[in-house]
């Protein structure tokens, strides 16, 4: 899968994470459709899905065992990384730790993590 293939995938269940997690509506930037997103978002989605697929694959399947906090985790940990490569001040909620983000948006981190792991390697 390509690059941006893989971005759409991240993307995606994003989107869905978002609607099934988030209470109350959620801010526009949230649920952006693919063709709205900005690039700078889409070359992270699509780095962040690289980072979890090769996990995935390295692991030889063992990454099913994790925590789904535990897959959390590594989706946000890999999103920070992107942040501070696209932006020199990035803004606190965007490289906030883990335990600092909210519930909806770990639970939402886990998801992407599983549909990633669901793609066909």
């Amino acid at each position: 899968m390509s690059q941006t293939e893989g971005a759409r995938v991240f993307r995606e269940a994003w989107i869905a994470g978002v609607h099934r997690h988030f209470s109350g509506e959620p801010k526009p930037g949230y649920v952006t459709p693919w063709d709205g997103t900005p690039q700078w978002e889409r070359e992270a989605a699509g780095s962040v899905y690289t980072q979890v697929r090769q996990f995935v694959e390295v692991s030889g399947g063992s990454a099913a065992r994790l925590s789904r906090e535990q897959k959390s985790r590594f989706v946000a940990l890999c999103w920070t990384a992107q942040m501070f490569k696209h932006f020199e001040d990035p803004k606190p909620g965007y490289v906030a730790d883990w335990p600092d983000l909210p519930s909806w948006q770990q639970e939402t981190d886990a998801d992407i993590f599983e549909a990633i792991e669901k793609e066909p390697g």
